[in-house]
């Protein structure tokens, strides 16, 4: 598993510009007025080898009862018990504050483990900058700048050493059997599709915040061949008032995804595709995962939630197309065949090898069919390919002046490969590789003086 990071702190003391660099990229918005960031941000570090998903979270303001940054404060709450470490950012320009100690209160009632951060320390010395800190009592502050980078890796490898490595290839150290992720929003009827497919009913986690942030692993048999369900309920927790309020973990999602072969993404057939929906694929995607849709409540959907949901496939997870779709009532068991027969063949076309010379034939008949654009005086020459992995597969093409070929071609040849191995229900990837050409950089060769 890999680590989980939250960074908090109070408002505008860099935790966005922290989370920009651990991420290397610019998913959080960085402004110079407290209260920009207001839901929790996720996103993918690694130092060294050492990968981790980071959390960066809205400013807390321990005073605040009601209005935006109780909201804010409630999203830093679920973010800190979805983590394994908690980061706690405060300002070494701006100095000790009120509300820094509130927060290092909360932090030790949680029981966390915490690293107290004091950013903004460039041109400062280090002892003085962090001397005032002390007083927290969450142990030796750490002098970091966010924005230039100073003190950041020393302070993540840090952090990372309280954790077993993972393994660089944890999937691959598994039995060879298909392991399925059950995601989807909460409510979509996860849990009730995974106990119709186990054939009993399961006990899905329950407790307060942070008690189970693990994925939960299913063994089952069905038509004689083995599987494990990885399931992703989200946390519950019952509130003040009584009513029941349920906590979505985006965290075991991610977990649970980078865990398995083939991801089962269950929507609501009566609610419809949600923002919520197509950000879950979209992360599937990335990670290129094979993949089923499963459209449920398709019995308790009336003919306009039917009509709409079909349209909204198209529109918003039209990027999904190489999947299989099927609808089905996990209650009542119907469509669950259909289903697994599906998983089964994203996980054989994930898992598929493919020979270096049926794939070179496919390579020079699609080529045939279609010829590459010309780019100026040439035309790329794609000459052989070879598989290059797989789950997802990858296919390796050489030949020359291939980085002139346009994405088109390149979805064009996806095609081609896809049809020819029957790789349905698995992204797959291609990529070029230009020879070098041996004359490169070299002058013209010298003249030869001609005999007397």
């Amino acid at each position: 598993m890999k680590p989980v990071i939250a960074l908090v702190g109070r408002p505008n003391v860099g935790k966005s510009t922290l989370f920009n660099r651990l991420t290397r990229r610019r998913d959080a918005i960085v402004v110079d007025v407290p209260g920009v960031t207001r839901d929790r941000h996720y996103g993918e570090g690694r130092v060294g080898v050492r990968p981790f998903i980071a959390i960066d979270t809205g400013g807390l303001d321990p005073g605040a009862k009601s209005g935006i940054f109780a909201e804010m404060g409630r999203q830093a709450e679920q973010a800190m018990a979805e983590a394994d470490a908690v980061v706690f950012l405060t300002d070494g320009r701006g100095g000790l504050h009120e509300d820094d100690h509130a927060i290092a209160a909360r932090l030790r009632k949680l029981g966390a483990r915490v690293w107290l951060v004091v950013n903004k320390c460039e041109g400062m010395a280090s002892d003085t900058a962090v001397a005032e800190f002390h007083a927290l009592g969450l142990g030796q502050p750490n002098p970091i700048s966010a924005a230039h980078g100073e003190g950041v890796a020393d302070l993540i490898e840090g952090v990372l050493a309280e954790f077993p490595e993972t393994p660089a290839a944890a999937g691959e150290a598994r039995d060879r059997h298909p392991h399925v992720a059950i995601v989807g929003r909460p409510n979509v009827g996860k849990s009730t599709l995974v106990n119709a497919l186990v054939g009993e009913e399961r006990v899905i986690t329950f407790g307060e915040p942070g008690t189970t942030r693990d994925a939960i692993e299913v063994p089952f048999e069905r038509g004689g061949r083995r599987y494990t369900l990885i399931d992703t309920a989200g946390l519950r927790k019952r509130g003040k008032q009584g009513e029941t309020v349920e906590k979505f973990s985006i965290v075991k999602t991610l977990q649970a995804i980078e865990q398995c072969n083939v991801a089962v993404l269950v929507l609501d057939a009566v609610e419809g595709v949600s923002e919520q929906d197509a950000h879950v694929a979209g992360y599937i995607l990335e990670r290129a995962r094979a993949l089923v849709v499963a459209v449920n409540k398709w019995d308790a959907a009336g003919k306009e939630a039917r009509e709409r949901i079909k349209r909204e496939l198209a529109w918003k997870l039209g990027f999904l197309s190489f999947a299989e779709t099927h609808t089905l009532s996990a209650k009542s068991g119907k469509g669950l065949g259909d289903l697994m027969r599906s998983v089964d063949a994203a996980y054989a076309a994930a898992m598929a090898k493919m020979p270096t010379p049926k794939l070179t034939r496919a390579l020079i008949a699609a080529v045939e069919r279609q010829a590459p654009p010309r780019k100026g005086l040439r035309r790329p020459k794609l000459r052989y390919a070879h598989q290059g992995g797989h789950n997802p597969p990858r296919i390796i093409i050489h030949g020359n002046s291939l980085d002139q070929l346009p994405d088109s071609y390149r979805r064009y040849l996806e095609g081609v490969f896809r049809d020819t191995f029957a790789l349905r229900g698995t992204p797959m990837r291609v990529e070029f590789r230009t020879g070098r050409n041996p004359y490169a950089g070299r002058g013209p060769a010298p003249r030869r003086s001609k005999a007397p």
